[in-house]
């Protein structure tokens, strides 16, 4: 068995994909559902392609055919006349669609990318997509925490995607690692060598949402995406007869000098935030933020909420105020719980009941 394998609970008809390796005796199972659980390993079982011809239709192609026979009913009811509930009433436990884009989606480059392709709602496979003419040997790695960790090296033909290198959940997404990407375009018996190209990623909820492709190449499926040589200009091509003498000059220590570090760029002066910071979600991101999970959507607002308090006290503020509604309060006490840490707050209580009801935190400023 291995990560990415669709298994079958033989305890039951459930089915989920295999998302980490435990032990010698364990897996980490996600069901469709999202729920994910420790599980045995002979006690589950791999779910084979070849399963459909060998004893008829999988546990998916059997709920495929429910909802549509469930769709022909509903159609046919309404031929006759006959009520049906509205579907509003209906619970849907599939995948959301992504948004239609209100113009045509932008064709792909050729290039390089990483992809991440939902498995289910909450469950995301990392990928790598070669959209070029040409082979390309890439290396894999992980960094958390300033310490860098390899997870995997192969060739990667043109015009193909690499098998599932990884699976991430949605809910624990600001806890991703920064992913490392090392790639050396190939070609046999080519006249021409190229620099090795690395590429690190590290994903922020504002970008990621917005990097959704309806049809990615080679995929041909929905994906996140994101292009790992992206260059202002073509990779460096170094001439053959060039290329002994580099290599010569690097080893014997002979090679140009280090052209000299550029003198830094002054500092830009810090702006001071305005006196109430709206923290809703539609006011942070304008543009939409479907699809993000509670716990990106409270990262963004403390981030916001920290970035906004700093400047503030950079720049001698005496008060400001932050507007985090009431809802359910979780907004609320988080940041109350930052306020009460901090040694530069005189104090802070709720702000303007008559204007903002509880849905606001008056800070005063040392």
């Amino acid at each position: 068995m291995n990560v990415g394998d669709r298994v079958r609970l033989l305890t039951g008809r459930e089915e989920g994909i295999i998302t980490r390796l435990l032990d010698n005796d364990l897996v980490e199972v996600a069901i469709d559902n999202d729920f994910t659980i420790p599980v045995l390993r002979r006690e589950v079982v791999v779910v084979a392609a070849e399963e459909t011809k060998a004893f008829g239709q999988s546990a998916a192609s059997v709920a495929a055919e429910k909802k549509a026979a469930s769709s022909g009913a509903a159609k046919a009811a309404k031929a006759a006349g006959v009520p049906t509930a509205p579907a509003s009433a209906k619970k849907d436990n599939s995948p959301a669609p992504l948004p239609a884009a209100k113009n045509a989606a932008p064709v792909v480059q050729k290039g390089v990318y990483l992809a991440l392709t939902h498995q289910s709602p909450e469950l995301l496979a990392v990928q790598l997509i070669n959209h070029t003419d040409q082979e390309v040997l890439y290396t894999f790695g992980e960094e958390r925490k300033e310490q860098y960790r390899a997870l995997g090296a192969d060739k990667l033909a043109a015009k193909a995607a690499s098998a599932p290198l990884g699976h991430w959940h949605l809910k624990d997404f600001d806890q991703w690692p920064a992913l490392v990407v090392q790639l050396l375009p190939y070609k046999l018996n080519s006249n021409t060598a190229y620099e090795l190209l690395t590429k690190r990623l590290q994903f922020k909820a504002a970008s990621f949402y917005t990097s959704r492709q309806p049809n990615v190449p080679v995929l041909q499926r929905e994906a996140y995406l994101f292009q790992l040589d992206e260059k202002p200009a073509p990779p460096a091509v170094i001439a053959p007869e060039k290329l002994a003498e580099t290599l010569k000059a690097q080893l014997t220590g002979n090679g140009p000098a280090k052209p000299a570090a550029l003198a830094p760029e002054p500092a830009k002066p810090i702006v001071a935030p305005h006196h109430e910071v709206d923290l809703h979600l539609e006011a942070l991101m304008p543009q939409g933020a479907e699809g993000m999970s509670n716990t990106a959507i409270l990262k963004l607002q403390l981030d916001a909420f920290e970035d906004a308090l700093s400047r503030a006290l950079a720049t001698n503020m005496h008060e400001i105020v932050f507007i985090h509604g009431s809802g359910n309060g979780t907004l609320r006490k988080e940041l109350h719980k930052l306020l009460s840490r901090n040694r530069d707050i005189k104090f802070f209580e709720d702000s303007k009941k008559e204007k903002f009801g509880y849905g606001a935190t008056l800070v005063r400023l040392k």
